[in-house]
């Protein structure tokens, strides 16, 4: 089984080429432009063992939008492609993640429907030079384009990276469990999950 997927989105507001392997070591290369953008991403790819290999050239000019939305598509439109008809899989995860005081709680569901809810109460405008609501953006791109319900809530925080941080990690957890492979059959009463 080689669970990988190529992607390339050229727009005329971004330029994203990269790849992604379902069954890797966390390893990651990703330059968006975006530092903080990178470091969420980074801490994705490390902690659900996802390698991930990401260039942007992204209409920063402009603001932070088009790069981080078209990421989620790219990556969420990969993780789908390198699940292709999803037999096997695990399909649901679920985790929690600290960072020092801040707790969040993700759930996945590889259904094969798009579906976000991120509650995730920042009270900054920015982190580094990301916009706080460009991090919910990016998830809830990710999560329809790869075609999973995503359920993100943070369960208590005050500082804002910390909080942004732990919801990553709690993702990342439960994306790791939710595509590993525990069977041979399409885990759905329809029998398909496409």
């Amino acid at each position: 089984m080689n669970r990988t997927a190529g992607f390339a989105r050229k727009t005329l507001e971004v330029d994203i080429v990269g790849s992604i392997g379902l069954d890797g070591t966390g390893r990651s290369k990703v330059d968006t432009g975006v530092g903080f953008l990178d470091h969420m991403l980074s801490t994705l790819a490390r902690h659900a063992r996802f390698d991930l290999d990401l260039t942007v050239q992204g209409d920063l000019g402009v603001d932070d939008h088009h790069t981080a939305e078209d990421c989620g598509m790219a990556i969420g439109g990969a993780i789908d492609e390198a699940l292709a008809d999803r037999t096997g899989i695990t399909r649901f995860g679920f985790a929690y993640a600290p960072l020092d005081e801040s707790l969040c709680r993700a759930v996945v569901d590889l259904s094969g429907r798009g579906w976000a809810e991120v509650e995730i109460p920042f009270t900054r405008e920015t982190i580094g030079d990301l916009a706080t609501e460009n991090l919910r953006h990016f998830l809830v791109s990710m999560a329809v384009e790869a075609r999973m319900a995503l359920h993100v809530d943070l369960i208590r925080g005050e500082n804002n990276h910390h909080m942004a941080e732990a919801a990553f990690k709690a993702v990342a957890l439960a994306m790791r469990s939710a595509v590993s492979v525990a069977g041979g059959d399409v885990p759905s009463t329809k029998g398909t999950l496409r």
